[in-house]
């Protein structure tokens, strides 16, 4: 590469860092591939026997500057050039374009959290009969617009969220789930871009990442398994025991598929074996619905519901467009 102080800027150095390959800006900033590409509007590229103008480097200067905002990347000051202007050498170009692509899987805020869905989420009729098991199985569809813009989502630091609870009353085992439920928290799959933890809105993401829940007996937190991890079979992704004696056996299990390049589906078992204290039964209420739509459990049936936080628009056009989310129980 010629790109140095007292060298004619050709443009095969420019292309070079404005390109989609390893080394250029387009690699994340435009459409890339795999895990990496945020959709945004190409950055053109210069014919070899093209002039270098200020238009093209102050696109590249500023374009460069907005990834570092939205990585969260330190990276060198610089002005963009200005039309008229002799454009000088601009230090570190290759180094931050080298960082940001780096980083490309953090973001330093998130858009709204969604939470508009097709369906039910919550198992409104009761379930399981004296001491007989049962389960509950929630079945979510988040369905991305085009391959394209599902990469899109989980590169640009898109979140999809699960959240687990009940609060009706009236048999004996309904205080232990209830309880039992709202010790899961959320868990909160990202897309582990890059194979590596993301740090989004300041918080830590590994791939599978469960926030805000303490208690039971965790048997399985798939905490490196993101959206790129992913395959048509079902991963067993999060799943929780209760403690309390006679219950450990009951448990809460989220498994997720990427059914397509398009798809994500999210399966959730509720399970209960039958087993109770004496004199008790195992069967529990149904209740209230959450409706769509809904960022919290706002009924009081056993309920699963599912939301996304996509990628701030702070920094980027949306892409990625508005996945839909499809909610039924069984």
């Amino acid at each position: 590469m010629t790109y140095s102080s007292g060298q004619l800027i050709q443009a095969t150095d420019y292309n070079t860092f404005a390109g989609n390959t390893t080394a250029g800006l387009n690699r994340v900033w435009s459409t890339g591939s795999g895990d990496a590409g945020w959709g945004q509007t190409d950055i053109a590229t210069v014919s070899v026997a093209a002039t270098v103008t200020a238009t093209n480097w102050a696109t590249l200067v500023n374009n460069l500057a907005t990834t570092g905002t939205q990585t969260g990347t330190t990276l060198t000051a610089r002005t963009a050039p200005v039309t008229g202007n002799l454009i000088a050498i601009l230090a570190n170009v290759s180094t931050d374009i080298t960082s940001v692509t780096t980083n490309r899987g953090n973001a330093a805020a998130s858009g709204t959290e969604y939470g508009t869905f097709s369906g039910t989420t919550s198992k409104t009729t009761g379930t399981g009969s004296g001491q007989s098991a049962w389960t509950i199985t929630f079945t979510h569809t988040v369905t991305f617009p085009s391959a394209d813009q599902a990469r899109y989502f989980w590169n640009a630091g898109g979140i999809v969220r699960l959240k687990y609870g009940k609060s009706s009353t009236g048999t004996d085992a309904d205080p232990d789930w209830n309880t039992f439920s709202g010790l899961c928290g959320s868990i909160n799959l990202t897309g582990r871009v890059n194979g590596a933890d993301q740090t989004i809105a300041a918080q830590v993401y590994t791939g599978t990442t469960r926030l805000s829940g303490t208690g039971g007996t965790q048997t399985t937190l798939a905490t490196t398994t993101g959206w790129y991890n992913l395959t048509g079979s079902a991963t067993t992704i999060f799943q929780l025991n209760d403690t309390v004696s006679p219950y450990s056996t009951n448990f809460i299990r989220t498994q997720a598929t990427a059914t397509s390049s398009t798809v994500l589906t999210l399966s959730t078992v509720w399970s209960d074996d039958g087993t109770s204290g004496a004199g008790t039964t195992a069967n529990i209420t149904g209740g209230t619905a959450t409706a769509s739509p809904s960022t919290t459990i706002s009924g009081t049936a056993p309920t699963t519901l599912v939301t996304y936080l996509p990628p701030s628009t702070a920094s980027l056009s949306n892409t990625w467009g508005t996945p839909t989310i499809a909610a039924s129980v069984a």
